[in-house]
Formats: structure tokens, C-alpha cells, sequence
């Protein structure tokens, strides 16, 4: 047996590959040159049984590489025509390098554009339904893709707006080299508001303000009971309060919290075009302009890797590791 297996060796490494078959093989896979050559010479030239090959040798090298973190990436939003619907996702890799490729942003277009057209309820929802770009689910269509750009992959996050009959207007803004993204509703009274070019433009605006600016919350009643508990925790133990009169104390850092809070609150703060006016200021005063009432319904904001901690690398230890 070890005689004809060597002999089936000897015979595979004097076989020749046509060229053109290589490159039709890279073409359906992704794959690299000399994976799509030993891939072809493993299957005795058999271009269907070659892609099986790849697909079953990839998706073990993938499950490899799922333990290694992703911090890069890149944020990506999508609206289709005429503002009424809209999709903005998070998708992380490895490097920065692999984040700027045309592989990887291909395949965050198209995640963008599963989502817009089945709306799943979440995350896992959506990896777990049937891919329209590959053979299985969409986290299939992600595991190939690890396979294929070589590094690991996630679907981190998305939001998935629809007006649903709705007078209104979604817009988004992604900061060069998808590192910030913002998805935005406005909502009008009459739907003939909407489609003009200033109200577009304020919806550009209020993007950019909510991205430049880090906006939280839309009004001061949106704030959570217990992100302003935690604020007055952490001003009460500070030491220039503790030092002040008991009794002046609560008052003081009352005023804090609320100018700290001020700043996270879209209506509250400075327009970044106008500072001598506020967000409110603005809206209210398009509002008188166009003659119905523009009010912003919601908006989501990503920055990339937010919230990710980076693993410090040894990579001296890293290449230990690897030659053990």
C-alpha cells in the first residue's frame, strides 16, 4: 500500500495543470494560484472535485482562524432610492490592509444588501438564514470569505431602518475609510417635505453633527435613569466636591451631570456649521421654512472596533509559538 501511494504521488507531481483551468478555478474560488494548482493535481485534474477540495480544506483553515480578534474592519451603510430605506453595518477583520481590499469590501456591500431586502430581526437571525450570495447560510457565505481573503471575519453589528409608510427621510453619513458611520430618521408631516433638497441636506447635516459631535440621545428625556446615576457617582467622589459644604454638594454636582450630559444630547448642542445656534435652534427654524415639522425619530452611530480591547502582541512569543 505505502508502494502505490508513493506511486500515486510520484504521478500527481508529473501531472500537468493547464494554466487556463488554474485560473478558472481562482475565479469561482478566490482561492490563491498555488492552492488552485495543488487543488487540481489532489483531484487528478478535476475542476468540480477541486472546488469541493478547496471549499472542505478552507473552511478548516477558517475554523482555525475564528479565535483570532478583529479590531479592523470597516463600517458600511446602504439607502435605497428615494430615502426610505436603509441599512448600516459593522463588519470586522484582522488588518487594516485586508479592510481597504476589494474582496472584503465586496462582501460587506453585500451583506449590506441581504439585509436591506430580508430585514431580520437580529443578528444571528441573519446569519442564520439562507445566503443569496453562496451555497448555505450567510454565516457559510462569511466562513468561505475567511477562507478565501485569509484572515478572520465577523459580522459585528447592523441597524436596518424602514419608514414603512411613514413621511420621512433616511440618510447616512460614513467617514472616509468607513472608520464612523451614521444612519439618521427624519420625520416631516407631508411627504412632499421630504424630497426637498434642503431638507436632504439638513439630514446630511445632522449625519455629520451626530458623527463629529458623538451624540447619544436624541433629547435629555432619552437619557437612562442609570447612566445619570452613574455620572453623579462618579462627580460626588471627586475630590474637590468632597472638600465642599455638605450641603452645597448635591446642588453642585447636579449642574455638572447636567452639562456633561448636554453634550451627548443631539437637540442640545452647537451646530458644527453654526455654532451661535443649537440643534433644536436649527430644526425649528427649518421647520418654519418649509412649513411642517422636521423632528429627528432616531439615528445610530458606530465607530469601528468600539468597545473591542486590543490584545497586546508579543511577537516575538507569537513566533516561538508558531515553530513549536
Amino acid at each position: 500500500k505505502i508502494i502505490i501511494l508513493n506511486q500515486d504521488r510520484k504521478k500527481n507531481k508529473q501531472m500537468k495543470i493547464d494554466a487556463k483551468l488554474v485560473m478558472e478555478l481562482r475565479q469561482k474560488t478566490g482561492a490563491g494560484m498555488m492552492d488552485c494548482k495543488k487543488a487540481l493535481l489532489e483531484s487528478n485534474g478535476s475542476l468540480e472535485n477541486a472546488i469541493d477540495h478547496l471549499r472542505k480544506t478552507g473552511i478548516t483553515k477558517a475554523e482555525k482562524k475564528g479565535t483570532r480578534q478583529t479590531k479592523e474592519g470597516l463600517i458600511y451603510s446602504y439607502i435605497h432610492a428615494g430615502g426610505r430605506l436603509g441599512v448600516m453595518i459593522e463588519v470586522n477583520c484582522e488588518t487594516d490592509f485586508v479592510a481597504k481590499g476589494d474582496a472584503f469590501t465586496a462582501l460587506v456591500q453585500n451583506l449590506a444588501s441581504e439585509i436591506s431586502t430580508k430585514a431580520p430581526a437580529d443578528l444571528d437571525a441573519f446569519l442564520a438564514s439562507d445566503s443569496s450570495n453562496a451555497s448555505g447560510s450567510v454565516q457559510d457565505y462569511v466562513t468561505e470569505s475567511i477562507a478565501s481573503i485569509k484572515e478572520n471575519i465577523s459580522v459585528r453589528r447592523f441597524a436596518h431602518y424602514n419608514l414603512d409608510g411613514k413621511p420621512g427621510l433616511l440618510s447616512s453619513y460614513i467617514h472616509t475609510g468607513g472608520k464612523i458611520g451614521v444612519l439618521i430618521e427624519l420625520s416631516v408631516t407631508n411627504e412632499a417635505t421630504a424630497s426637498k433638497p434642503e431638507v436632504k441636506q439638513l439630514a446630511k447635516d445632522l449625519c455629520m453633527q451626530i458623527a463629529s459631535a458623538a451624540a447619544e440621545y436624541i433629547q435629555t428625556e432619552d437619557i437612562p435613569a442609570d447612566v445619570r446615576a452613574e455620572e453623579k457617582r462618579i462627580e460626588m467622589g471627586k475630590e474637590d466636591i468632597q472638600s465642599k459644604p455638605e450641603e452645597v454638594r448635591e446642588k453642585i454636582v447636579e449642574g455638572r451631570v447636567a452639562k456633561l450630559l448636554s453634550q451627548r444630547v443631539l437637540l442640545e448642542q452647537a451646530f458644527i456649521k453654526d455654532p451661535a445656534q443649537t440643534v433644536a435652534e436649527l430644526l425649528k427654524e427649518q421647520s418654519g421654512a418649509m412649513g411642517d415639522t422636521i423632528t429627528v425619530a432616531r439615528f445610530q452611530r458606530y465607530v469601528l472596533g468600539e468597545g473591542i480591547e486590543k490584545k497586546q502582541e508579543n511577537f516575538a512569543e507569537e513566533v516561538m509559538a508558531q515553530l513549536k
